[in-house]
């Protein structure tokens, strides 16, 4: 028990982990929604196949025009909504963690603008690869960070002061890329405005594999840092008493939750407001008394892939997936600030 919470302690070497049951329990419930959800995506189509097709080819069963549809069409673009969902929902988790405010996004405080813009400048100036592309965003994303953490910083950062001033960059940073796409070629302008709303066409398997492999790296280092993150939510006081480098997991988090966003932004542009929302929904259903990032991660994930599938499915004209997400958080944006109003009257 750990304060009246089943907790389970798994031990190896000199390593230990230890894991609320009820956390486990959603994680295990969520991994069967995605992948029922995966393969409900992997059937739907202009070709209709059944379940047993699906998972057929999946095992190597098939061969053929089914093993086509399934592995070379249809499965890249449902890999990447479950790791680049998996990667935005971490992201959000651990800037809502560190700031301790639920409204902590990097699309809010201007981040996922930075790395667009950084991404945008590789597309429209140098038309560089997908490598200078990931490159180009994740400096994006850095340097609006240092800009932000300047200007907020007073005495120290405060969550508050830092959204504040996260909102006014990414307004700034939204304009200057509107004027460099107005400024550019014409199709160059035209594909670069499309992939800015957030969109799966095309994503092929080297972005999935290249953004996979950067994103493992990075979901580890979160990992790693996952128990003084919560240490943290205490105060950097009583984190520093417990023996926590405040600095250096600080910006270990940065560093971390910058690079998910700007590597997800390289390979299918800015996907709104997973990172808002996946967060919270993930704390209540676990019940926990802060952000943890591995029901983040699969939640993140789940809706990725559901808001995938309307935009490409439900709708009556196909639709980048970032236009479904705004549409679905923009709700949740508006109830969440709803409430947090109300609990500070």
């Amino acid at each position: 028990m750990d304060f009246g919470r089943r907790v389970l302690t798994l031990r190896r070497w000199r390593i230990a982990v230890r894991l609320e049951w009820r956390a486990v329990i959603v994680c295990a419930a969520l991994a069967l929604a995605v992948a029922c959800m995966a393969v409900l995506a992997l059937m739907t189509g202009s070709y209709q196949l059944s379940a047993g097709q699906v998972v057929s080819a999946l095992t190597g069963g098939e061969t053929g025009l089914v093993h086509d549809i399934v592995v070379e069409w249809r499965l890249p673009r449902v890999a990447a909504a479950l790791v680049f969902g998996a990667a935005l929902g971490v992201s959000g988790a651990v800037f809502q963690s560190m700031l301790r405010n639920p409204l902590a996004d990097p699309g809010i405080i201007g981040f996922s603008q930075g790395s667009y813009t950084g991404a945008l400048i590789v597309i429209l100036l140098i038309n560089g690869t997908y490598m200078q592309l990931v490159g180009g965003a994740l400096l994006g994303g850095m340097a609006t960070a240092i800009v932000v953490y300047v200007l907020a910083y007073r005495r120290g950062v405060q969550g508050f002061r830092l959204i504040i001033v996260g909102v006014g960059v990414s307004a700034m940073l939204g304009s200057l890329n509107t004027w460099l796409i107005l400024e550019a070629d014409l199709k160059a302008a035209m594909a670069a405005a499309a992939w800015g709303a957030g969109s799966l066409n095309g994503v092929s398997w080297d972005q999935v594999v290249i953004g996979g492999a950067c994103i493992a790296v990075l979901l580890l280092l979160a990992a790693m840092l996952s128990r003084p993150m919560r240490q943290m939510e205490l105060g950097d006081d009583a984190a520093a008493s417990q023996g926590v480098r405040v600095s250096l997991v600080r910006l270990g988090l940065v560093v971390a939750g910058v690079a998910l966003t700007a590597t997800v932004t390289a390979a299918s542009g800015p996907i709104a407001f997973i990172s808002l929302v996946a967060p919270q929904i993930a704390r209540r259903l676990a019940r926990t008394a802060g952000i943890t990032l591995a029901p983040a991660a699969f939640v993140g994930a789940l809706l990725c892939l559901a808001a995938d599938y309307i935009a490409q499915h439900i709708a009556p004209t196909p639709l980048p997936v970032g236009i479904i997400t705004v549409m679905l958080g923009g709700g949740y944006l508006g109830w969440l600030l709803f409430t947090e109003a109300r609990r500070h009257l």
